[in-house]
């Protein structure tokens, strides 16, 4: 299969069909290995059989006396039976070799201990009683039939019992099943080795200081956890520059090393037709070098997101080089090279229980000749569950993190309608709604009220779509609350008059916007918040301007006025007050409008517009749900106020209980 594919995109189901068969000389490792914690998470390889009898002997249950069944019958605590006791007693771990209950006799004999010839039944010592005058005889107030309180040999488990099957995943409940037989190692498949690079210049490690155009090596990371997660045993290479040399040599290192090297190379990024393609450069100069190696096998895939995905064999093994960005990146390693990990890990190669039924609420649009995955949230409604895309790019870095599953729309289908129903692929089989789902406008004040609320056990959410499209979903039915600054600019009041019929509001705080620029631009030093208007107009200034819907965005067109649409910049539009600061501290814009506290954190001139009320909007049929129950409460504590005024927000004195 000598096939060499440069962005020559194949279709989603040949891609697979040609990794598939790839990957068929890919063997998982069996081997035997002794109980210990690296058999936690493993799976085995043959079937668990008992070399034992469980219980291995005949045993009682409780502290008491051995005797025989029919010598207690008719004893009451009236009219008890008075058995003569054989000493010494029996005690756990006791061999009771030459001992025997006679008839009349009775035995003292401890929790566990072995039963001794001719008892067939043991007496609880809560049923005897033993006279200060008599201490050699006891008296049996409860009558005890055959069989009472004894455990027989074998009767939980007979030697040669299968006592779990292969392909089972061992948890601490297993490894206990194995210790208690006696079993001092079982065949397990070993974790498939996986090595992992992250490749470029502009990579720089977590915690290192980051400087413009450098970003931090996320996808290492996360395809590490994903591999350990998917069975396998992660080796990270560390981050290799662009150098060609030094990048062979790793890779060859990688799949060659110790013990046959790793069953699987993932590297990130590189992945793009042109000349800084070095990763895939470098695969098929070293398919060329080693044997058993079939070169490249895709380079580019009808996917969104995940197009530059590239696929080789090199000496036997499998290479994946993922696309930079994150979302991508992990979109197709857990399309592509998970399944692989799980079945070489002995595992299912594909997770049961994984798919929920959902409604989508709002149009998720595709494009024709390409499978699309569309990251989604679920939340709640008032008809079952809804998914909500968070509809961000293969370029964010959180938008993976906050997603609970993504929906598929194959490449025949131009989009999902508003409304229809489709099956939601977990990311994690135990993934559950969280019990509040915040859906509107983003605050630093509402992750901070969500943070308090998940300190009280409560998991919440922020799914950020501005105010209006906020108020729309709890309009129909989606959502426990959403946070809104919106303006009425004829009544000069907030919120009050764009609730929906089915939601009341839950008065919320303040805080202070402005108009934002660098410090030092002449343009905007010194001018007061009757002139910034003339100010931007006079130096042609370049804006950054907030998404539709938002109401930071309602603000800055009821300044603006008709005229606004022709400033530059009008239509770049940051989805939040944080992407606003940065576009104006780096320099890609000018000017914005955000918040004081942000402005101070990336030290930028502001110039305070108004205060706007930040409050939340909640379904009436959800006012006393536990979780609003809690935040109302949150919001009349002086604890929480502090933290709000901390941040920049507060009451207006009207506002005060």
């Amino acid at each position: 299969m000598k096939q060499r594919q440069f962005l020559d995109v194949v279709d989603e189901a040949t891609a697979h069909a040609r990794f598939d068969e790839l990957c068929q000389q890919i063997k998982p490792r069996i081997v035997d290995t002794p109980l210990g914690p690296e058999l936690l998470g493993r799976v085995l390889a043959e079937d668990a059989r008992s070399p034992v009898d469980v219980p291995g002997f005949d045993r009682s249950n409780v502290d008491g006396f051995a005797v025989q069944a029919k010598d207690s019958y008719g004893a009451e605590e009236l009219d008890p039976i008075r058995l003569k006791i054989l000493q010494p007693s029996i005690a756990a771990g006791d061999n009771p070799k030459n001992r025997e209950v006679l008839p009349g006799t009775a035995i003292p004999i401890a929790t566990g201990a072995v039963i001794p010839r001719g008892a067939d039944a043991v007496v609880m010592v809560e049923d005897t009683t033993i006279l200060d005058d008599d201490p050699n005889s006891v008296l049996v107030t409860r009558a005890a039939p055959p069989g009472n309180r004894i455990s027989w040999a074998g009767t939980d488990l007979g030697r040669g019992d299968i006592v779990l099957y292969r392909g089972q995943q061992l948890s601490s409940r297993e490894t206990g099943l194995l210790a208690a037989i006696g079993l001092g190692s079982v065949k397990i498949y070993a974790p498939p080795r996986i090595a992992i690079a992250s490749t470029g210049d502009e990579i720089i490690p977590p915690g290192a200081p980051l400087s413009l155009g450098q970003i931090y090596d996320s996808n290492s990371r996360i395809v590490a956890d994903a591999v350990t997660e998917a069975g396998g045993k992660a080796e990270f290479l560390g981050i290799i520059p662009d150098d060609e040399e030094q990048l062979e040599q790793c890779l060859e290192a990688a799949l060659l090393g110790t013990d046959h090297g790793a069953d699987i190379l993932i590297l990130s990024g590189g992945t793009s037709k042109g000349a800084g393609d070095l990763n895939a450069r470098v695969v098929e100069k070293l398919s060329k070098k080693l044997p058993n190696s079939a070169g490249i096998i895709v380079h580019g895939v009808a996917l969104k997101p995940g197009k530059p995905l590239c696929l080789a064999g090199i000496a036997g093994k499998a290479v994946a080089i993922l696309p930079g960005f994150p979302t991508s990146a992990i979109f197709t390693f857990h399309e592509f090279l998970a399944p692989l990990i799980r079945q070489l890990a002995g595992r299912p190669k594909h997770e049961l229980n994984s798919y929920i039924d959902a409604k989508i609420p709002v149009k998720i649009p595709s494009i024709i000749g390409r499978a699309q995955y569309s990251l989604v949230n679920l939340v709640r409604g008032d008809d079952g569950l809804s998914a909500y895309p968070l509809g961000s790019g293969s370029g964010s870095v959180s938008t993976f993190s906050r997603a609970d599953g993504f929906v598929r729309i194959d490449q025949h289908t131009e989009y999902l309608s508003a409304n229809t129903r489709a099956p939601v692929h977990l990311l994690n089989a135990n993934i559950r709604p969280v019990d509040l789902v915040a859906i509107g406008s983003h605050c630093l004040g509402l992750d901070a009220l969500l943070g308090a609320l998940a300190e009280q056990g409560i998991r919440g959410k922020s799914i950020v779509v501005g105010s209006s499209a906020g108020l729309n979903a709890l309009k129909r039915g989606e959502g426990d609350l959403a946070g809104t600054h919106l303006l009425n600019v004829e009544s000069g009041v907030y919120n009050e008059s764009f609730l929906p019929e089915n939601c009341r509001l839950l008065k919320g705080y303040r805080r202070r916007q402005g108009f934002v620029f660098r410090k030092g631009d002449e343009r905007f030093e010194g001018v007061g918040k009757e002139h910034w208007l003339a100010a931007i107009r006079k130096g042609h200034a370049r804006m950054v301007n907030r998404n539709r819907g938002s109401g930071t965005r309602l603000l800055i067109d009821q300044f603006l006025g008709n005229s606004g649409s022709t400033l530059p910049g009008y239509e770049t539009q940051a989805r939040s007050h944080h992407a606003v600061a940065a576009s104006v501290a780096q320099g890609r814009a000018d000017w914005g409008v955000t918040l004081d506290t942000l402005a101070e954190q990336n030290d930028l001139g502001f110039v305070f517009i108004q205060d706007e009320h930040y409050d939340f909007a909640i379904p009436k049929n959800r006012w006393e749900q536990p979780g609003i129950k809690a935040l109302r409460e949150l919001l009349t504590k002086p604890e929480t106020w502090k933290t709000l005024n901390s941040l920049g927000f507060h009451k207006f004195e009207s506002d005060e209980s």
